[in-house]
C-alpha cells in the first residue's frame, strides 16, 4: 500500500491560509495529498469589518458567516478536513488545553510538511504567535515521552507563508512554488473570502509578482521556466538532500 501523503496548514484566522498558502494546497491536493487545514480562530472580533459594518451585527453571525467562507474556500482548493479551534481573536487563546488539541492534531495527521505564519508580525501579534505555538506543538508531537503509545511524529518542514506587509516582518522566502495550474481555485477560493473582499486583487498581485521571482530564479531570460503565479516560502529547518540543483 502506497504511504499517505499528508500536510497540515495552521491559520491564525480562517481566511490566512487562503491568501498566503492557497496555491500550495490547491497543488498538492491536486497531487494527491490529504490536506489539513486548522483555523484557530475565525477572525471574527480583528478581521471582519466589513461585517460589523452592517447594522444587528453579532459575533455568533460573524463567526457563522467566517466559518461558511472558509468551508466554501477550502472546498474550492480540494480540502476535505478543516477544523475550526474556535479559541477567539485579538488575541488568540492558546493556552495549555489549545496547545494539547493541537499535538493531537499534528500526530494524527502525520503530516509531511506544515506551514503557518511568519517569525514576526507587529501589525497582527495573533500571526507570530502562531508560529511560535506551531513550533512549540511540533516539539512536543516529536517527544516520546508525550503520551506513550502514541504515533511520534517525525520531523516535518515547516513553511512560513508571506505576511502581509512582507517588508516589515524580517520574512526570506527562499522557496518559490509555481501555482499556474491551479490559480483558478486559488482566486476562486479567494473570492469566497466575501468579508475581506478589499484584499483580493492584493493577494492577485502578490502571486503575479512570486512568479516573476519565480521566473527569475530558475534561469531567468537564459531559459527560466514560466510561471503566471507563484508563492513565497521561508523553510525554517535544512533540507536534507542527495543533490545540490
Amino acid at each position: 500500500m502506497a504511504e499517505r501523503k499528508t500536510a497540515l496548514v495552521v491559520s491564525a484566522h480562517s481566511a490566512d491560509f487562503v491568501w498566503r498558502a492557497g496555491g500550495a494546497i490547491a497543488l498538492h491536493a491536486a497531487r494527491g495529498y490529504e490536506v489539513t487545514v486548522v483555523c484557530l480562530s475565525y477572525g471574527e472580533r480583528g478581521e471582519s469589518a466589513k461585517l460589523w459594518k452592517q447594522g444587528g451585527m453579532t459575533l455568533e453571525r460573524v463567526k457563522a458567516a467566517r466559518r461558511a467562507e472558509a468551508e466554501a474556500a477550502a472546498a474550492a482548493l480540494g480540502v476535505s478536513d478543516i477544523r475550526f479551534f474556535d479559541v477567539g481573536d485579538y488575541p488568540l487563546d492558546l493556552g495549555a488545553e489549545t496547545r494539547e488539541r493541537m499535538v493531537d492534531v499534528i500526530r494524527e495527521v502525520q503530516p509531511r510538511w506544515m506551514m503557518s505564519h511568519s517569525k514576526w508580525d507587529p501589525y497582527n501579534t495573533d500571526h507570530m504567535r502562531t508560529t511560535d505555538f506551531v513550533l512549540e506543538c511540533r516539539m512536543i508531537a516529536q517527544a516520546w515521552g508525550h503520551k506513550p503509545g502514541q504515533k511520534v511524529l517525525g520531523a516535518p518542514q515547516l513553511y512560513l507563508f508571506e505576511p502581509h506587509q512582507t517588508e516589515q516582518m524580517g520574512w526570506k522566502p527562499n522557496v518559490f512554488l509555481d501555482i499556474s495550474s491551479v490559480w483558478d481555485r486559488k482566486w476562486a477560493a479567494i473570492q469566497c473570502m466575501q468579508g475581506q473582499e478589499h484584499l483580493w486583487n492584493f493577494y492577485r498581485n502578490v502571486a503575479e509578482n512570486r512568479a516573476n521571482h519565480y521566473r527569475r530564479n530558475s534561469g531567468g531570460q537564459a531559459g527560466g521556466k514560466p510561471a503566471t503565479h507563484a508563492e513565497g516560502f521561508e523553510a525554517v529547518f535544512p533540507r536534507c538532500v542527495e543533490e545540490l540543483e
